[in-house]
């Protein structure tokens, strides 16, 4: 399995590409951004909220789609205190167990900043039997959230005609993946990969589809200055953000501060280990390579050791939500070890037939 000779991310990634030197197409676009004109982005993006500013006679200027994490409090303090906007902030609840963490932000992002906070809960009972269905099919449990994470905020701002609508990174651009083509608008994030249209016919949620994108400008953040996630969290800790210290460590992970808020949620991006051979840690270690934060060995180290080993509390809460025996839960998951980068070495027990160096 090819890894990146700078930041570790192997081939396996979805839509991930190398160069002749063998360094991956995030780590290129990272490069990149040494000749990108920041000034000019950045008033670029003056001019778009000066276009959209008042504009809406509900009195708010844009829409930024959060969840109550560091990125999210990044966004609201660059468009609310930056930019001078006043924005409406658009959440989805996945319905899991909350970190006493993820409570605390969301109770902060909203009052640290002055905002308003719609949120939207799905059905539950759909939640779980879409789940279900999709964990035994795809490996993809949270399907059913991810897409209302997209689909949520683009309906609001068709309802209320509030036009401009904020994303955080791009993720296919910032971290490798599928049309990686860096743009400011985000009218195609919808079909990166994390939440693809499948048939959904079968629930009844109205939310899934996406409503016409007809004088709708949903935008990237990432666009117009150099995102950077480690950055966002400090900022996000000087404006009373909580991270997993004191609370949790998480086996899992590499870090205590990136997607905090609920804890079964963490299962599903997890599965992109026994598909693809890399989970969090390799996506941690990767950006903060790139950030200059952490060496290679370092970060080899983290992977081999955190990689693998989802979290018990992941599991235990995974299975209360959605009805399954942990028995049942390691069956569902045995079956989709890839079998090219796996070995099994025991009962719920697979290897990595390489090495991560």
């Amino acid at each position: 399995m090819q890894r990146c000779k700078k930041c570790l991310m192997p081939e396996t990634r979805p839509g991930i590409s190398f160069n002749e030197e063998g360094v991956c197409s995030a780590c290129q676009h990272y490069e990149a951004r040494k000749d990108v004109n920041w000034e000019s982005r950045w008033h670029e993006l003056e001019e778009l909220c000066e276009k959209h500013r008042k504009l809406n006679p509900s009195g708010y200027d844009c829409i930024i789609a959060v969840s109550s994490g560091k990125d999210s409090h990044f966004q609201v303090g660059t468009f609310k205190e930056k930019l001078g906007m006043n924005p409406l902030l658009v959440s989805v609840g996945d319905n899991f167990t909350m970190t006493q963490a993820g409570q605390h932000n969301l109770a902060n992002i909203k009052k640290e900043f002055g905002c308003g906070l719609m949120m939207w809960q799905p059905n539950i009972k759909e939640q779980i039997d879409c789940g279900r269905y999709m964990f035994e099919k795809f490996a993809q449990p949270t399907w059913y959230v991810d897409r209302l994470i997209y689909t949520y905020p683009l309906w609001i701002s068709h309802f209320t005609g509030i036009k401009l609508v904020v994303y955080g990174e791009n993720i296919s651009y910032e971290y490798g993946g599928v049309d990686s083509i860096e743009s400011p608008s985000a009218l195609g994030q919808i079909d990166n990969g994390v939440a693809a249209s499948i048939d959904y016919s079968r629930w009844k949620e109205p939310f899934l589809d996406a409503p016409s994108l007809e004088n709708l400008e949903p935008i990237y953040l990432s666009y117009f200055l150099p995102w950077n996630s480690h950055d966002n969290y400090m900022y996000a800790m000087s404006r009373g953000f909580h991270d997993l210290k004191g609370e949790w460590r998480r086996s899992q992970h590499a870090d205590d501060y990136d997607q905090i808020d609920t804890i079964a949620y963490l299962v599903h991006p997890w599965l992109k280990y026994p598909k693809f051979g890399h989970a969090f840690a390799t996506d941690f270690v990767s950006r903060e390579i790139r950030y200059g934060n952490l060496t290679r060995d370092d970060g080899i180290e983290l992977i081999e050791k955190c990689d693998h080993n989802l979290d018990m509390r992941c599991v235990y809460d995974f299975c209360q939500f959605y009805g399954y025996t942990i028995p049942e839960f390691y069956s569902i998951v045995d079956g989709f070890y890839n079998q090219n980068l796996f070995r099994k070495a025991g009962p719920f027990k697979w290897e990595l037939k390489e090495a991560v160096e």
